[in-house]
């Protein structure tokens, strides 16, 4: 099944030039039945990359631009009513599908955040008396633009916890970006071919969640989590003053996920701390909460578990 990794990889690369990070990332969110938020400033083939995994899946794709004027039924869907026939009938909305691309979700306000939260932890919508589950996969990868800090609303940290992780996407290389240049000005773009079935696609969790993870290594990543709660006890005293919240249970339970898939996309089916340090970052970044003094002093999350990475002691 591992050779079923490259098959889509090399799928998504006829369109997607780089960016294998956030390839990665999205497979391992995909495959771990998790939720991914991407941050990165536009053009950096966010959409792109989303659509053409869907398509090498043989999932269905949609996409929602979220708006300061959105409404939670125009994600959702709503009962209609129909005069001719005196009733109402449902209007499905775009969150039913495979994979749900939430662009910009930053933009709109705190009612239709929480409507998406609801679908995203309970994988099923309620339209009028009607509850709807939701056909797996589903998979929401949410966008948000660092640039812009005018009329957008800033995610709680309960919605932030509902994704697996966040990623920081930078820009292409030079050569990448050339690249880009040439293929899109000369319309040189090879068609996307589903590589992966449903069935096959259920041996690929299933073939992850029996990757072997050592008992060490189990409290070794326990022991991170557990180090931005209690920094002093692992010799970071200079941290307890930037933590306001360590990171939640739910990071040691995507971690235990998480790494599984990471360990099988590297070709392995045993987990070593060196995989655990690959995806640290993108699984706790968003979820320790900083205090003011970091904040004024310019510390990032990121720092933060730099510091704990090398305070802790690898097995």
């Amino acid at each position: 099944m591992i050779s079923k990794i490259q098959e889509i990889k090399k799928e998504v690369a006829k369109v997607v030039v780089g960016q294998e990070k956030m390839i990665d990332s999205l497979l391992i969110a995909l495959l771990c039945e998790g939720h991914i938020l991407i941050e990165g400033v536009p053009g950096l083939a966010k959409t792109t990359t989303v659509n053409a995994l869907a398509k090498s899946l043989g999932l269905s794709f949609k996409r929602a631009q979220f708006t300061p004027d959105l409404l939670p039924s125009d994600i959702l869907g709503a009962e209609i009513y129909d005069p001719q026939n005196n009733s109402f009938k449902i209007k499905k909305g775009p969150i039913f599908t495979n994979l749900l691309l939430a662009d910009e979700i930053n933009r709109s306000p705190a009612k239709v955040q929480s409507a998406l939260l609801e679908v995203m932890q309970e994988k099923q919508v309620t339209l009028g008396d009607t509850t709807f589950k939701l056909e797996p996969p589903f998979f929401v990868m949410a966008t948000q633009n660092p640039v812009e800090q005018e009329g957008v609303y800033q995610l709680p940290e309960a919605q932030l916890d509902r994704f697996m992780l966040k990623l920081i996407v930078d820009y292409n290389t030079k050569t990448e970006e050339l690249e880009i240049a040439r293929r899109i000005s000369s319309g040189k773009f090879e068609e996307i071919h589903p590589v992966l079935t449903h069935e096959e696609l259920g041996e690929l969790k299933k073939a992850i969640k029996e990757v072997h993870v050592d008992s060490q290594v189990e409290e070794y990543m326990i022991e991170l989590v557990n180090a931005t709660r209690n920094p002093s006890e692992y010799g970071l005293e200079r941290l307890k003053n930037y933590i306001q919240f360590g990171a939640s249970p739910r990071v040691s339970i995507d971690m235990f996920k998480a790494v599984k898939a990471m360990a099988y996309l590297r070709g392995k089916d045993f987990v070593t701390p060196v995989d655990v340090a690959f995806i640290a970052k993108e699984l706790m970044r968003h979820r320790i909460v900083l205090t003011y003094e970091a904040e004024a002093e310019g510390i990032t999350t990121d720092e933060i578990i730099q510091a704990v990475l090398e305070a802790v002691q690898i097995p």
